[in-house]
């Protein structure tokens, strides 16, 4: 995994559960924050994604939680593509504790490039396909995704 930090952050205890630990609607909140730093990261910002039209969806995320999360643990998520198609992305972002380095969950999603006014994929602008190619280029071999 690179260390391409998308997101910095506390756990707090509203975000804990009955069971003392972080809830799992946290986690997911937190990696959609990470998600949308890498996004702008490769230029596909708020304002870009207005301005065509254009929307990014998760269709499918897959979470593995490893380690359990406490109120005053400060996360981190680091996040990094690892496959490009020509509608969508293939992201593998990693949770962990800030001051272990342990990690707490992986996910991975892919997500969609899409025409708002159409509801329908489309392909990703070639200015964003170069953006990832360089990025793939410049990154570390990715551990391959976990098997559930």
């Amino acid at each position: 995994m690179n260390d391409n930090i998308t997101y910095r952050g506390t756990v707090y205890p509203w975000h804990c559960d009955h069971m003392g630990h972080m809830n799992v609607m946290w986690y997911v909140g937190k990696f959609d924050e990470a998600i949308w730093n890498l996004f702008a990261q490769l230029g596909l910002t708020p304002a870009w994604l207005r301005s065509r039209d254009r929307g990014m969806a998760a269709v499918e995320q897959t979470i593995r939680y490893q380690r359990e999360l406490h109120a005053g643990d400060v996360v981190e998520v680091h996040s990094q593509v690892t496959e490009l198609r020509a509608k969508a992305l293939l992201v593998e972002q990693t949770m962990r504790r800030a001051d272990t380095g342990e990690t707490a969950a992986r996910m991975n999603l892919v997500a969609v490039h899409l025409d708002r006014t159409a509801r329908a994929a489309v392909a990703l602008p070639e200015e964003i396909v170069q953006r990832v190619r360089a990025r793939l280029l410049a990154a570390p071999a990715a551990p391959a995704p976990f098997q559930l």
